[in-house]
């Protein structure tokens, strides 16, 4: 198990590259090597390489091959007229902790390759040369993609092809442009896991959608931020597919745009679309075809999602189904449901047991209350959740952050509380920095905030000033969410003397 050194700064080709102090200079030394299972290819911090690096050799399950980095500073970059690493029939491989920027194809290419990992690494402005997918695989099993970033790349962010075992997590995918563009796209695969993401399309020049899957075979998209796009999640075709605890907002541009959709492309059977806030767009859930080529869709339950804000109904229903549509709340604003008249008729997709958002609400707190004195006839009532007014007030020390946590002195009955929106904006694993009237604020997911004054803004200012912060909060389910702001105070007196 060998590691070798690669800086192009200090290296030579001719050198042993196995330590730091005789590394090798370019990619050309490392693919004259017979990688062995266990060995590292590490690339020094703060380096640039303007070529391509192929792996053509594997590692084991035990032992694999991993490209990384060593030193301290900014993460090597890899610069590419092509690919930024390719690879076909490599396996067990592991990349981390570099940058891959500025090629003219994928930032990561590996074609019929197994159990690869991909975690920490950052991905952008990729596939300038016309050819999309800045993170591809293509044929194979096993694939992980974990706390990386993709931003700004021309083409899918992501695009995986006829893979069993797909792991998708914790990332952030921002920017995929173009007009067949997803920031996730997943074909003719099974095994699915998308959580914990962050998938943001808003600021893409002429996206398609956020995420697309097409023909997925046991897939579980859950928990993840998705904002944008023409959809939010398109998935077609699937067999056993859960699509649980998401917040899809800021769709749109089409007519049939729509949160989630299926029942298009192929045969769709067994959906389980639960949990889920969908708002700020048009159609909630839409089982529909662009065509009307019969396909079987059935076994289709949509039950306790919430959908606020939606210029169309929370359901469509257009071609032949079956399923049920139960125990959701809707804003009183927004169209229950559209559902063909033959489908009423034939009562394949029921409607039952659905509630407005203000009906939920008082629900909530008439429990609250039942319970509070003693009432011990409400066994199964939703938990209460509150948020309450948090404040800070600065009187000295003008540039020195200023720290405290907006959960608490928040509660829920659950035990679980959740920073999801600050001033509107979707509170990520990286947190939210805004500049507000006096100062800037950064606020972590974990409620944990600081505020620097922003002595240039005060000058001039006397008495008390202050910055107000809007938050919602949630703990954890589609229902139960509560809103409330953070007040900062500023003395400016104390603080400018």
């Amino acid at each position: 198990m060998a590691i070798y050194y690669v800086n192009p700064a200090i290296g030579s080709n001719g050198n042993s590259g196995t330590s730091e102090d005789t590394p090798f200079a370019s990619f050309w030394a490392v693919e004259n090597l017979k990688l062995q299972p266990g060995d590292s290819v590490l690339l020094a911090a703060g380096s640039v390489f303007n070529d391509q690096l192929d792996l053509k050799y594997s590692g084991t399950v035990n032992a694999p091959i991993t490209i990384g980095s060593y030193g301290v500073g900014d993460a090597p970059v890899i610069h590419s007229p092509n690919d930024g690493i390719h690879s076909l029939y490599a396996s067990n491989i592991v990349i981390e902790n570099i940058k891959i920027s500025d090629t003219g194809g994928a930032a990561i290419y590996g074609g019929s390759v197994s159990n690869w990992t991909v975690r920490n690494v950052e991905v952008d402005h990729t596939g300038l040369a016309g050819k999309s997918g800045s993170v591809t695989f293509r044929t194979g099993s096993n694939i992980t993609i974990e706390n990386s970033t993709i931003n700004d790349v021309n083409g899918d962010g992501v695009w995986i092809e006829k893979v069993n075992g797909v792991n998708f997590l914790n990332n952030t995918v921002t920017n995929a442009h173009g007009t067949a563009a997803d920031a996730v796209q997943m074909n003719d695969s099974s095994n699915i896991v998308i959580s914990g993401n962050y998938l943001d399309q808003t600021g893409a020049a002429t996206p398609k959608g956020v995420i697309a899957l097409v023909r997925p075979v046991n897939a579980l998209v859950e928990d993840n931020a998705i904002i944008g796009g023409g959809f939010g999640i398109g998935a077609q075709a699937g067999t056993n597919v859960a699509i649980h605890d998401n917040d899809i907002s800021g769709y749109g541009g089409y007519s049939w745009s729509y949160a989630i959709g299926l029942g298009d492309q192929g045969d769709t059977r067994d959906y389980d679309i639960s949990g889920n806030y969908i708002h700020d767009g048009v159609w909630g859930v839409a089982v529909s075809a662009a065509g009307t080529t019969t396909y079987v869709r059935e076994d289709i339950d949509i039950h306790n999602n919430v959908f606020d804000d939606l210029s169309q109904a929370a359901l469509k229903v257009d071609r032949p189904a079956s399923g049920s549509f139960h125990d959701n709340v809707i804003a009183s604003d927004v169209t229950p449901y559209s559902i063909s008249p033959a489908i009423i008729a034939a009562n394949t997709f029921p409607v039952s047991n659905n509630t407005t958002l203000d009906e939920a609400q008082a629900t909530l707190l008439a429990s609250s209350d039942s319970l509070a004195v003693g009432d011990t006839t409400h066994t199964d009532t939703a938990p209460a959740l509150v948020a309450t007014h948090d404040s800070l007030k600065i009187s000295s020390d003008l540039d020195a952050a200023h720290n405290g946590n907006i959960l608490e002195n928040d509660s829920s009955a659950n035990g679980t509380l959740l920073l999801r929106r600050f001033e509107g904006e979707y509170v990520d694993k990286d947190g939210v920095t805004l500049t507000g009237q006096y100062g800037t604020i950064h606020v972590d997911s974990d409620g944990d905030y600081t505020y620097t004054a922003d002595a240039a803004k005060l000058a001039g200012l006397s008495g008390d000033v202050s910055d107000t912060f809007h938050y919602k909060i949630s703990d954890g389910t589609s229902l139960h969410f509560d809103t409330d702001t953070l007040s900062i105070s500023i003395h400016v007196d104390d603080l400018l003397t």
